[in-house]
């Protein structure tokens, strides 16, 4: 989903895609919010120490911690600069009234995986020496027209579903997807994303060094499963095509795990991202992980990791300008006017856009800017976060619930997919005793165009929030039965396409590019300017937790020796 030397074609493979709740953050734009999470500890005074560093990370969100995290271990002199009061971006986590709620992604797995085939992030962790205690769960409500049911990670359960709501053959069509992937999982999973660079070094420090277990994978998937890991850069709908599946549920289901997964349907993901999280999901033994106290508790880890190493993180540092000298990124210009030099390099974990609307205008070549400006943008969300009474709420409900309103309009379609979240059923210090906290979210599918423009205080902007949570409402109505009553909830915070924009300083309140498999690949980490480089959503290997944070890694290892880079491999055992 982006550009880059080293990385452009044998990218996806090193990646663990295993999260698809959307990266995204809320915060309400009328209420005082107290935030609990240990982030909120670091200096919220700009700067502290010297206004200096040999790197500046512009951005908490998880790529730019991780990135910053690495260099802190690596023993670089790092210093992140937050404008937000809290770490973390679109995954910080927020109190009201006791409740405390994920502002953005809700569904996770591989924290606990160890080694070369580990989850990006568990991988980061890994080499801060931090970790996340989980709770395990198997499986989530699913709500389609074709009924409703409790689907279940792993080998054998799914076929249940697909005998009472798809067709007489889709058992054996699910059955053959499953034994062409499995094969070529190896290849998805060969090429650890630590060990990635954006140069020449990548040649040791990933080729040389895994090549071996490479080639091994190859051997031992045979000539028909090499054949189909040829196509893992390519579009999985092209897999699905070739081995003739045809059942409208599964296609269906498919495309629905794409777009929450990456934003967009197999015709536009990346065949190597949907065969390590099918492989993931439906193999013996495989659960779903749910980070205790929320996941602000990945963020309070990470800030713990840099701290640790001697990194620095200064909030409610708002950075209004990249500064440019002789064509060279040499640091920042704080909102206040205080200038704050890199003296090796600036790192924006802002998104495409907003990274050059830090930049001076003479500074950027138009070829640049106009493929940032020409890229296509996904929608942005809408977002319910609810507070409220267990009393008359299911004791075995689902932490999460997924609603389908009409497959025939396509799960991109806007106000027609609803994801809902009640993390307390897992974590239940989330929320005051005998409580629920719950997020309801329409994942990247709501257009900015109608929302533009308007004034946040006016009634019209109420009445528009008011007619578009509504979808929201209803699929929560549906979830937890006839015991819950909205009337009845202690707290309502609706959030929208201006809070996005507002709040995360997301262009548009974007989702991030909508690059489609085949059609583009995601701009890599290097910069027309030198000494600035770019980590996040909008750069290789685009949307997510684990692609953003392999993201950060990958700016983390290419600013530093080939050295250093492998040494940190071996003493993390990968």
């Amino acid at each position: 989903m982006v550009r880059q030397i080293s990385c452009k074609n044998s990218n996806s493979m090193a990646l663990r895609f295993l999260q698809f709740s959307p990266l995204f953050n809320f915060s309400s734009s009328n209420r005082k919010r107290t935030v609990s999470t240990s982030a909120t500890l670091a200096s919220k005074q700009p700067v502290p120490g010297k206004p200096e560093a040999d790197i500046v990370v512009i951005g908490s969100g998880i790529g730019g911690l991780c990135c910053a995290g690495l260099l802190a271990r690596y023993g670089q002199d790092v210093l992140v600069l937050e404008s937000h009061d809290v770490a973390g971006g679109a995954a910080h986590s927020f109190d009201i009234k006791g409740y405390k709620f994920d502002s953005g992604p809700s569904l996770f797995s591989g924290f606990q995986s160890r080694g070369p085939q580990a989850n990006p992030l568990a991988q980061v962790l890994d080499a801060l020496g931090e970790s996340i205690p989980c709770v395990n769960y198997d499986s989530w409500m699913v709500y389609v027209p074709e009924g409703e049911f409790l689907s279940r990670i792993g080998p054998t359960e799914f076929f249940k579903d697909l005998e009472k709501y798809a067709g007489p053959d889709s058992a054996r069509e699910w059955r053959k997807l499953l034994d062409a992937i499995l094969p070529i999982s190896a290849a998805a999973m060969a090429l650890p994303p630590l060990s990635i660079r954006g140069d020449l070094g990548v040649l040791s420090t990933a080729a040389a060094r895994y090549a071996p277990s490479l080639l091994k994978s190859f051997a031992q998937m045979g000539p028909q499963g090499a054949l189909g890991a040829t196509k893992l850069l390519r579009p999985f709908s092209e897999i699905i095509d070739s081995l003739g599946i045809k059942d409208p549920f599964i296609r269906n289901w498919l495309d629905l795990l794409a777009f929450l997964l990456a934003g967009v349907k197999t015709n536009g993901i990346l065949s190597a991202e949907m065969v390590y999280m099918l492989s993931e999901w439906y193999k013996p033994g495989c659960s779903l992980e749910y980070p205790l106290h929320g996941s602000g508790a990945i963020v309070d880890a990470l800030v713990r990791g840099l701290q640790k190493f001697g990194g620095r993180i200064s909030l409610k540092s708002h950075v209004e300008n990249i500064v440019v000298e002789k064509g060279r990124a040499v640091g920042v210009k704080l909102r206040g006017g205080q200038f704050v030099r890199a003296r090796k390099a600036v790192v924006s974990n802002a998104s495409m856009w907003d990274t050059l609307s830090l930049l001076p205008p003479e500074a950027v070549p138009k070829s640049y800017q106009d493929g940032i400006e020409t890229t296509q943008q996904c929608e942005s969300f809408m977002h319910l976060h609810l507070g409220f009474d267990a009393e008359g709420i299911s004791d075995d409900l689902a932490i999460h619930h997924i609603v389908v309103n009409d497959w025939d309009r396509g799960v991109d379609a806007d106000q027609n997919v609803v994801l809902i979240s009640v993390p307390s059923v897992l974590s239940p210090d989330l929320a005051p005793p005998g409580k629920h906290v719950l997020h309801a979210y329409t994942p990247g599918t709501e257009p900015f165009e109608i929302w533009e423009g308007l004034d946040r205080r006016s009634n019209e902007y109420k009445n528009l929030k008011a007619e578009r949570s509504e979808v929201m409402w209803k699929a929560v109505e549906k979830a937890l039965g006839p015991g819950f009553n909205r009337e009845k909830c202690e707290v309502k915070l609706v959030g929208t396409p201006l809070t996005h924009q507002r709040f995360l300083r997301r262009n548009r309140g974007t989702y991030g590019p909508a690059i489609l498999a085949g059609k583009g690949t995601f701009p890599g980490h290097s910069t027309p300017i030198p000494q600035l480089m770019c980590c996040g959503d909008s750069t290789f290997p685009g949307i997510g937790v684990p692609a953003v944070a392999a993201s950060g890694a990958i700016v983390a290892n290419s600013l530093v020796s080939v050295s250093e880079h492998s040494r940190l491999l071996d003493a993390i055992g990968i």
